[in-house]
């Protein structure tokens, strides 16, 4: 499915090389302030044309199809679209043939029967997450509306197993061969109670949504696979005062699925590229052979890269929700 979120409901649509990829919000509340400045900063973090990174640039100026009036949100459905201008299909005709080991060019086929539009990855392509960034956008507004000290924040804090971002990525390009990273993200200042037990946890909804951002392969909060290494009475986080601050933080802020007023901290795991110009083996369709196989185009040596301000609107956008859903009449 292309939707998520119970009030605040986003819908993504769009192909990386079709006219134009685009958001829908429902439930976004009515007279939210916006307008294309707004987006100028988050939009500016994600593009490419930065060592590392695709060379691909589009300019991503968001069109308003619907819900904005007099630079005000309506309370109808919020539809953004971003135009796809800088395209060069001709580079993935080749991927109807042979497609790329460890991308969707294979399971899409089968899955749609061929009718997938293959250029560029089609909806599978990180081209996509330029609208959850756009989401993001008003995702913060919505926090910002609910307390101006929530603090949204993501960092690169590896590439290629290398906390020396530079080092990490000059293995990637000494190598020729794309590398992967961790990025972590930060929440500040959230109230208690958000999330439910069980199904609705906030690790849940979170891992949920954080999942639809491509290439992520991996997700902890908190101490994360390392409480697999501690003793209890180190794990535990001793609760200090009536505001439930805690000494330390290994549970990343969430107990029994709900947010406990310590900071959200949590990091994911990002594949390398599949896109890689290192010679491969993969199947070819036509022949019914495996071949060697080399991909042309313009891709990111690492993606990790391009993920902070993504992560950034995933999580702005799963906790407006969960913020709305614990405050409904004040939305």
């Amino acid at each position: 499915m292309n939707s998520f979120g119970t009030i605040f409901r986003v819908s993504i649509f769009g192909e990386s090389h079709g006219p134009f990829v685009g958001i829908s919000i429902d439930g976004c509340p009515a007279g939210i302030p916006l307008n294309a400045s707004d987006f100028a900063n988050d939009i500016e973090r994600r593009k490419g044309g930065t060592k590392g990174t695709t060379p691909r640039k589009e300019d991503d100026i968001p069109v308003f199809i619907s819900g904005v009036f007099n630079e005000k949100t309506t309370g109808a459905p919020l539809t953004i679209i971003f135009e796809n201008k800088n395209t060069r299909s001709s580079d993935y005709e080749k991927l109807r043939t042979v497609p790329r080991p460890g991308h969707a060019d294979f399971v899409a086929s089968q899955k749609f029967n061929g009718f997938e539009d293959y250029r560029g990855g089609g909806h599978f392509s990180g081209r996509l997450t330029v609208c959850l960034v756009a989401a993001g956008v008003v995702a913060k507004k919505i926090l910002f509306y609910a307390s101006d000290d929530i603090t949204c924040t993501a960092i690169i804090k590896e590439v290629a197993g290398e906390t020396d971002i530079e080092k990490g990525l000059q293995k990637a390009i000494d190598a020729k061969d794309s590398v992967g990273g961790i990025v972590e993200c930060e929440v500040t200042n959230l109230p208690i109670g958000l999330g439910e037990p069980f199904f609705n946890s906030v690790e849940s909804v979170l891992s949920h949504a954080v999942f639809a951002i491509p290439a992520i392969k991996g997700i902890e909060f908190g101490a994360g696979f390392a409480a697999a290494k501690m003793y209890g009475i180190e794990h535990n986080d001793a609760i200090e005062n009536a505001e439930g601050k805690t000494k330390t933080n290994h549970a990343g802020g969430i107990v029994g699925g709900i947010t406990n007023g310590n900071d959200l901290i949590f990091r994911v795991v990002v594949k390398p590229t599949s896109s890689t110009p290192k010679e491969q083996q993969t199947f070819n369709k036509e022949t019914q052979t495996v071949e060697p196989f080399s991909v042309k185009g313009r891709h990111d040596l690492c993606i990790a890269l391009r993920v902070p301000v993504v992560l950034e609107a995933v999580t702005a956008m799963v906790l407006a929700d969960l913020l709305m859903l614990e405050n409904r009449n004040k939305f």
